[in-house]
C-alpha cells in the first residue's frame, strides 16, 4: 500500500512543523521562516516496535558512570595543529563536526587535506562527494600532493547506498561534501530541504556513533551567514566549525561555535596557498606585517582567541563632516561598540565627535569581539582626530566603561610576554592589571585608570 502524502511547511530555522502557513514562528519567534514540502505519512509503530537508538540500533541497559571506560586514545590527532587546536586536541572518535563557510572559501580543500594527513597516519578514510565527480576530486587532490591507498573516493547521495558502504569499508572517518546533497528515499522531499537535512543528520550521527567513526560535514550557508538548513542540525552534530574570511584575500579562520569536547574560544589560521591551505604558525607577526609606522589613527592591541594571543592592528580614520548625520562605519568590530566608545569619548574627554565621519578597521580580515581592545579603538580614535602618530613600538589594550574607566582584563600577562616577545618597547594597560603582573619584564608598562590618562601619552 502506497504511504499518503501532505503538505507541511517547517521553519527553516528551529524545524517547527504546522499544518498552514504562519507569518511568524511560535518556536524561535523568526519572520518568515516557514516554506512548505510535500512528506510522506510512514506507518506508525506498533507497541512491540522499538525505534533504534543513536548508539547502535541496540537496546542498552543503564550503566553507572564508574562503569564507563574512557580510552586515552579517544581522540585522533589530525597532525594540523591549527585545526586540532580549534577541536579540543583532535577528533573524537564517534563524533560529528559541521564545517560551515561561503562558497569557494576553501571547506572541501581543508577537509581534503585532512583526509591525506589521516590516511598518511594509517587511518582508513572515506570521503563521499554529492557535489563533484571522482575526476573533479582528483585534480583538486594533485595540487595538494599524494595520496596513498587509504583513502577511498565515493560520488553518491542516496543515504541507503552510502549506509551500506560505511558498514563494509568500516573507515575510521568519513566527509560528507555536503549534507545539502544528501538525500532519504523514505522522505519524499527534494534533497536539501528542512525534511532531508534532518533526516540525513540523524541517519549519519546513528552510524557515528554506532560504529564509532568521525564523521565530517560540510554545510552551506545562508546569506546571513548561518549554516543552511534548520537550527536542529547545529543542535545534533557535537561540533560546529565555521571558516571565515575574504575568498578574494588568502587568510582563513577557522572558528568554533559549538565544541562539547573543547573550548570554543579558539581559532585556526589558514593561508591559501597554490598548494592548498598553510597554517599560520604565528599569526601576530603576519597580521602586523607591513603596517605603517608613520600614521596617525594606528594602534597595535592583543587579543586573547582561547589560550592564544594575537597581536593586530586597528586603523582608524575621523574627518569633519559635510552632511547633517555623520557616517559611522566599522570593519571586523561590532558597530554599536565603536558607537558606544565614541559616545564616552565625547562625554568623559570632552572630544567633539558629534560632527565627524568615524571609519575603523580591523586589518587582515580579522573580526573580534574581546572587551579588551576597547583601549585601542579608542587610542586609534584619539590619534586619527588630533592627528597624532602613536609609537609604533607601542602595544595597548583594556576594557573601557561607561564611566570612562578603564578596567582590568584576563590573561594581562600572558599578553604582555606577547608584545614582549614580538619586539614591543612599551604598553599601555589598565592598573588594575599592571599590580598583579609577576616578574621582570624588559618592555615598559604604563597603567592607566581613565582614558584622559591615556589622551597623555598620544
Amino acid at each position: 500500500m502506497a504511504k499518503a502524502k501532505k503538505t507541511v511547511f517547517f521553519c527553516q530555522n528551529c524545524g517547527y512543523e504546522s499544518a498552514k502557513w504562519m507569518g511568524q514562528c511560535p518556536g524561535c519567534r523568526e519572520w518568515n521562516s516557514f516554506v512548505e514540502e510535500t512528506v510522506s505519512q510512514g506507518t506508525k509503530k506498533g507497541p512491540g516496535q522499538t525505534a533504534p537508538g543513536a548508539a547502535g540500533g541496540r537496546a542498552g541497559k543503564p550503566m553507572m558512570l564508574s562503569e564507563i571506560d574512557i580510552r586515552e586514545d579517544n581522540r585522533i590527532r589530525t597532525s594540523m595543529d591549527e585545526l586540532d587546536r580549534v577541536l579540543g586536541g583532535g577528533v573524537v572518535q564517534g563524533s560529528m563536526v559541521l564545517v560551515g563557510g561561503d562558497p569557494g572559501i576553501g571547506k572541501s580543500t581543508l577537509l581534503l587535506q585532512v583526509c591525506k594527513l589521516l590516511s598518511d597516519s594509517g587511518h582508513k578514510i572515506l570521503y563521499i562527494s554529492g557535489e563533484e565527480s571522482l575526476q573533479q576530486i582528483k585534480m583538486r587532490a594533485q595540487r595538494i600532493g599524494v595520496f596513498n591507498e587509504n583513502l577511498r573516493l565515493l560520488c553518491e547521495t542516496n543515504l541507503e547506498t552510502i549506509s551500506t558502504t560505511i558498514e563494509n569499508e568500516k573507515p575510521e572517518a568519513v566527509i560528507i561534501d555536503s549534507i545539502q546533497t544528501m538525500y532519504n528515499e523514505e522522505v519524499s522531499s527534494a534533497p536539501g530541504s528542512v525534511s532531508q537535512v534532518r533526516e540525513s543528520t540523524g541517519i549519519l550521527m546513528k552510524i557515528a556513533k554506532g560504529m564509532g567513526i568521525s564523521v565530517f560535514i560540510v554545510g552551506h550557508v545562508t546569506k546571513d551567514g548561518s549554516v543552511a538548513g534548520p537550527r536542529v542540525l547545529e543542535h545534533m552534530v557535537d561540533t560546529v566549525l565555521y571558516f571565515e574570511g575574504d575568498r578574494h584575500a588568502s587568510y582563513r579562520i577557522l572558528r568554533s561555535v559549538k565544541n562539547r569536547f573543547g573550548s570554543t574560544n579558539e581559532i585556526g589560521v589558514f593561508e591559501m596557498q597554490e598548494c592548498g591551505l598553510v597554517e599560520v604558525k604565528n599569526p601576530s607577526q603576519v597580521m602586523l606585517n607591513g603596517r605603517p609606522t608613520d600614521a596617525s589613527g594606528t594602534v597595535v592591541v592583543c587579543s586573547l582567541e582561547g589560550t592564544r594571543p594575537i597581536l593586530i592592528e586597528i586603523q582608524a580614520l575621523v574627518t569633519k563632516t559635510n552632511f547633517g548625520l555623520p557616517r559611522r562605519t566599522s570593519v571586523g568590530i561590532d558597530y554599536n561598540r565603536v558607537n558606544l566608545l565614541m559616545a564616552v569619548l565625547e562625554k568623559r574627554a570632552g572630544l567633539a565627535l558629534g560632527n565627524c565621519d568615524a571609519y575603523v578597521n580591523l586589518a587582515g580580515g580579522m573580526k573580534l569581539g574581546e572587551p579588551a581592545i576597547d583601549l585601542g579603538i579608542v587610542a586609534a580614535i584619539i590619534s586619527s582626530y588630533r592627528n597624532r602618530t602613536v609609537d609604533p613600538d607601542t602595544l595597548i589594550f583594556g576594557e573601557v566603561g561607561l564611566s570612562g574607566e578603564v578596567r582590568g582584563v584576563s590573561q594581562a600577562q600572558q599578553r604582555v610576554k606577547e608584545a614582549e616577545k614580538m619586539g614591543f618597547t612599551t604598553c599601555i594597560m589598565p592598573k588594575a592589571n599592571l599590580e598583579g603582573l609577576q616578574g621582570d619584564f624588559k618592555i615598559a608598562l604604563i597603567g592607566v585608570g581613565n582614558i584622559k590618562e591615556v589622551m597623555g601619552y598620544i
